[in-house]
C-alpha cells in the first residue's frame, strides 16, 4: 500500500489528527491558565528580552533576563531572536507558534520525500494529521509550551543534510544551526565516519562562517561567549533536575548528586555514541538517511551536558521513518518489531499529566498549582521509577541496537535503498 495514493491511510490519519487535538485538551484543557498549551512562551520571552539587551546595547551574558534567567545561546542567534524583540509580545507569540507548526509539517514532508514518496495532497492532509498527533508527545507539547527554538534547527538541518551527496553547500545549515547551539556540530563525526568529506567541510565552514558573523557584530559578546560562557554548563541548569535528559543528566539524578562524576559521565557517553554512530553508518548504507540523521540528532541530546525533553524533538522524524516502514516496507517481522517499538517510542514520550493540587516554584514563578508533562515526573512510582529517570536515553539505546540488529540481517530491507530527496538507486 503506497501511503500518498492510500484512501484508507488518509482517513485513518485524519481520524488519529483530530482524535490527537482532543487528547491534547484532556491532558490540560487548552484555557487553563498558564499551564495551557499556548499560555507559556517562557522561552521566548527570554529570547526577546535577550535581543532587547543587545538593541539596548546592554551585555547580553552578564543581564538577568526576566528577573534571573541567563541567555545561553551564541551570539550569533540574535539573527533570529532580534526580528522578534521588535514585535509585540503577542505577536511574537502568535508568529513563533505558527512557524514551529509549520516547521513540524516540512520536517515530516520532507522526510516522506527523502523515503521516496510523492508529494501528494494526500500526503499533505497526512503529514498535518501527524503533526497533530506529534503534539502530543512530550518534546514538541514542551517546545509549543515554552516557545522553544529546536523544532527550527531541526527543520535547517533536516532540509540541509537529506540532499543528495555532492548537492551544493550542502552542511552550511547544518553548521549555522550549530552555530547558535553547538550540538549539531556531531553530525561532523557522523559525516566524517561515513566519508562525505565535502559535507564534513561544509558543516565546519558553516559553523565558522556563524562565529565570524557574531564578532563582526557583537564582538565583546563573542568574546565573552566562547572564551568563558560556553564552558559553564551549569548556566543552563543544575545537572540534577528533573527532565534533564541527557547522559549526565541521568547519572546526577540517579545518585541524586549536582555533581556527577565526568568520567563516569564520558565514559557512558562514549559508549553510547559509539552504538548510535554505528546504527547510523549501517543505516546510511542501507540507504536510510532519514533514520541515521534523526539518530545522530538524538545522539547530540544525549551527549550534552544539559539536555531538556523538549531538545528531544528528533523523535518526530523518526516517527515519520516508523510510519513509513509500517505501511510501506517492511516484511511481517520487521513491521512487528518496528510496530511495537513504535508504540514503546510514543509510550516513553507522551506528554503524561502529573497535577500538582499545591503551589510549586516552575520556570521562574510561583504557581498555585502545576501541570507538569512527561514520563520523566513520574519518577517516583515503583513500577516504571527506574525507566522513568531516562526515558529518552533509554529508548535511544533500544531504536540503536534495533537498528544495527535490522540492518544486519541479510533482508534487512525490502526497499530500494533511498538515499536523498529526489535520489533513488
Amino acid at each position: 500500500m503506497k501511503l500518498e495514493r492510500s484512501t484508507p491511510a488518509l482517513i485513518g490519519f485524519v481520524i488519529a489528527g483530530a482524535l490527537s487535538l482532543w487528547l491534547q485538551y484532556v491532558i490540560v484543557p487548552y484555557s487553563t491558565p498558564y499551564w495551557g498549551l499556548f499560555d507559556n512562551f517562557l522561552d521566548l520571552d527570554v529570547y526577546r528580552a535577550g535581543a532587547q539587551v543587545v538593541l539596548d546595547g546592554g551585555d547580553l551574558y552578564d543581564a538577568k533576563l526576566l528577573g534571573q534567567m541567563d541567555f545561553t545561546y551564541a551570539p550569533f542567534s540574535m539573527a533570529l531572536f532580534v526580528p522578534f524583540a521588535l514585535m509585540s509580545a503577542t505577536t511574537a507569540h502568535a508568529v513563533w507558534t505558527i512557524g514551529i507548526f509549520v516547521a513540524l509539517y516540512f520536517v515530516i514532508v520532507l522526510g516522506f520525500r527523502s523515503l521516496g514518496h510523492d508529494v501528494t495532497w494526500r500526503l499533505r492532509v497526512i503529514a498535518a494529521s501527524l503533526v497533530a498527533a506529534s503534539a502530543l508527545l512530550e518534546p514538541v507539547r514542551s517546545t509549543i509550551w515554552f516557545g522553544q527554538i529546536n523544532v527550527f534547527l531541526m527543520l535547517l538541518i533536516v532540509a540541509d543534510l537529506i540532499r543528495p551527496e555532492g548537492s551544493r553547500l550542502r552542511g552550511l545549515g547544518a553548521g549555522l544551526a550549530a552555530g547558535i547551539k553547538l550540538t549539531p556540530m556531531l553530525f561532523v563525526v557522523y559525516f566524517a565516519a561515513v566519508r562525505q568529506w565535502k559535507t564534513v567541510v561544509g558543516v565546519i565552514g558553516g559553523f565558522v562562517g556563524s562565529v565570524l558573523v557574531g564578532f563582526i557584530v557583537l564582538p565583546a559578546a563573542s568574546w565573552k561567549f566562547w572564551t568563558d560562557t560556553v564552558f559553564d554548563s551549569d548556566r543552563v541548569s543544575s545537572p540534577q533536575t528533573v527532565g534533564n535528559q541527557s547522559i549526565r543528566g541521568g547519572i546526577a539524578n540517579v545518585y541524586s548528586t549536582d555533581h556527577p562524576s565526568t568520567v563516569i559521565w564520558i565514559a557512558s557517553a562514549v559508549v553510547v555514541l559509539a552504538l548510535v554512530m554505528t546504527a547510523a553508518v549501517l543505516a546510511h548504507r542501507r540507504g536510510q538517511e532519514l533514520l541515521a540523521l534523526s539518530l545522530v540528532g538524538m545522539a547530540s541530546c544525549t551527549v550534552s551536558p544539559v539536555s531538556w525533553g523538549h531538545h528531544w524533538v528528533w523523535f518526530v522524524p523518526l516517527l515519520v521513518v516508523a510510519v513509513h516502514h509500517l505501511i510501506d516496507g517492511a516484511g511481517r517481522w520487521r513491521r512487528g518489531l518496528i510496530g511495537a517499538l513504535t508504540v514503546l517510542g510514543v509510550l516513553a514520550t507522551a506528554a503524561w499529566r502529573t497535577h500538582l493540587a499545591y503551589p510549586i516554584w516552575y520556570a521562574n514563578r510561583s504557581v498555585e498549582e502545576a501541570y507538569l508533562t512527561g514520563l520523566f515526573f513520574k519518577h517516583d512510582l515503583d513500577v516504571i521509577g527506574w525507566f522513568a529517570v531516562q526515558p529518552y536515553n533509554v529508548l535511544l539505546v533500544v531504536v540503536a541496537t534495533a537498528t544495527i540488529g535490522l540492518c544486519l540481517r541479510p533482508s534487512a530491507s525490502t526497499d530500494p535503498p533511498v538515499t536523498a530527496v529526489g535520489d533513488r538507486r
